[in-house]
C-alpha cells in the first residue's frame, strides 16, 4: 500500500483525494493546508493525519509519496524538500513558475533519483489518448494540421485569487494554455517555430492567447482563454486534419469525418467515470483518475514514469514561458 501525503486541499487537492479513494494500492494518510477547515474536509472521512503546512508534512509524516496540489509558485520549494526526503513526488501542472525553478528541479531529481510525475492530465484524458493512438499508427494517414482550444469563464475558486496574479500563476498562458501546449508536444514533439499573440485585461495580464506552431509544413494553432463571460460553458476540444479524414472533439463529442465519405463515432470506454464533487469546471474525475492510477501502478511495480515525467513537464512549461516572453511577459 502506497501511503500518500497530500499537500493543498483546495479544488485540485479535492480532485486527487477523490481519485485516490478509488485506486487500489494507495491511501491518503496525511494532508496539509494552512486552511484547517479545508484539510479537515478531506482528512475527516478517511482518518488522515492533518498538518498545518506542507513543510511539516514532508518532514514528519510517514508517507511514500508527496502529492503537491499547491499554487504554482509554491511547487518547487515543496518538491525539492520532498525529493531530498526520499519521497516519490506528484506535482500538479504547470510544474513550476520560472526557468530558474526548472533547473533546480532537474538538478534535485538527478541528485536524489526521485520518481517525479507532472499532472499534465490531458495526456491521460480518454479522447486525447485516442487521438494520440490514431496519430501514432497513422490510422487516417499523416497529420496535416490541428486546432486545439481550451476556453473558460473566469475561474473564481482559487485561494485568495492567486491564479489571477501573474507573478504567482504566470497568467492563463502558463496555467491553462500549458495543457494543450503539453499535449501538442506529446503528439508531435517540439515545434520548429511559433508565433504568439495575447489579449490582456485592464491590468495588463494575459487572459487569452493564440499561438501558431510550425512542424515543417504542418500547422498547429492553440487558443486558450479564461476570460469569457460567466455563463459561457467551459469548453475544450480539437480539430485535427489528417490525409484521410478530420477528427473533431467539440464539446465532449468525438467525430471523424472521412475524406472518402462517411462519419465515424469512435467508441470511447472511460477507465473511470466517477463524479467530481470538488468543484471547478469539470463534472468527472476522468483523466485525473487515469493519471493517478498510472502513477500508483508504476510506483508499486517499481517501473519508470514514462508518460508525464518531470523532464516532459519542464519542457512543456518552458515552451509556454517562451511564448509568454515573446508577447512581452505575463503582465505589462
Amino acid at each position: 500500500m502506497l501511503k500518500i501525503g497530500l499537500i493543498g486541499c483546495g479544488f485540485m487537492g479535492g480532485m486527487h483525494a477523490a481519485c485516490y479513494k478509488e485506486i487500489e494500492g494507495a491511501q491518503v494518510v496525511a494532508v496539509a493546508d494552512i486552511r484547517s477547515e479545508k484539510a479537515a474536509e478531506i482528512a475527516g472521512p478517511i482518518g488522515a493525519a492533518v498538518y498545518e503546512n506542507g513543510e511539516l508534512l514532508i518532514e514528519n509524516a510517514d508517507v511514500d509519496v508527496i502529492d503537491i496540489c499547491l499554487p504554482t509558485y509554491l511547487h518547487t520549494a515543496h518538491a525539492v524538500l520532498a525529493m531530498k526526503k526520499g519521497r516519490s513526488v506528484f506535482i500538479e501542472k504547470p510544474v513550476c513558475r520560472t526557468m530558474e525553478e526548472t533547473a533546480l528541479l532537474q538538478k534535485t531529481a538527478q541528485e536524489t533519483g526521485a520518481n517525479v510525475q507532472i499532472g499534465q492530465v490531458i495526456r491521460f484524458w480518454d479522447e486525447y489518448k485516442w487521438l494520440k493512438e490514431v496519430t501514432d499508427r497513422k490510422e487516417y494517414g499523416e497529420l496535416q494540421s490541428a486546432v486545439f482550444t481550451r476556453l473558460s469563464p473566469w475561474p473564481d475558486w482559487a485561494w485568495e485569487g492567486w491564479i489571477h496574479e501573474a507573478d504567482k500563476s504566470g497568467s492563463m498562458a502558463l496555467d491553462l494554455h500549458v495543457h494543450d501546449v503539453d499535449f501538442m508536444r506529446y503528439l508531435l514533439g517540439d515545434p520548429d517555430s511559433f508565433s504568439s499573440r495575447a489579449v490582456r485585461d485592464e491590468r495588463g495580464v494575459i487572459e487569452q492567447i493564440f499561438t501558431t506552431y510550425m512542424y515543417g509544413e504542418k500547422v498547429v494553432t492553440i487558443e486558450g482563454c479564461w476570460d469569457y463571460p460567466a455563463d459561457f460553458p467551459f469548453e475544450a476540444g480539437f480539430r485535427v486534419k489528417f490525409e484521410k479524414g478530420t477528427a473533431v472533439l467539440n464539446p465532449g463529442r468525438l467525430t471523424v469525418y472521412r475524406k472518402d465519405g462517411g462519419i465515424e463515432k469512435p467508441e470511447i470506454k472511460p477507465a473511470f467515470t466517477g463524479e467530481n464533487k470538488a468543484g471547478g469546471n469539470l463534472s468527472s474525475l476522468g483523466g485525473y483518475y487515469n493519471e493517478l492510477a498510472y502513477f500508483v501502478k508504476r510506483l508499486r511495480k517499481n517501473e519508470p514514469l514514462l508518460v508525464a515525467p518531470l523532464d516532459e513537464g519542464i519542457e512543456s512549461a518552458a515552451l509556454a514561458l517562451r511564448e509568454i516572453e515573446s508577447v512581452g511577459g505575463a503582465q505589462v
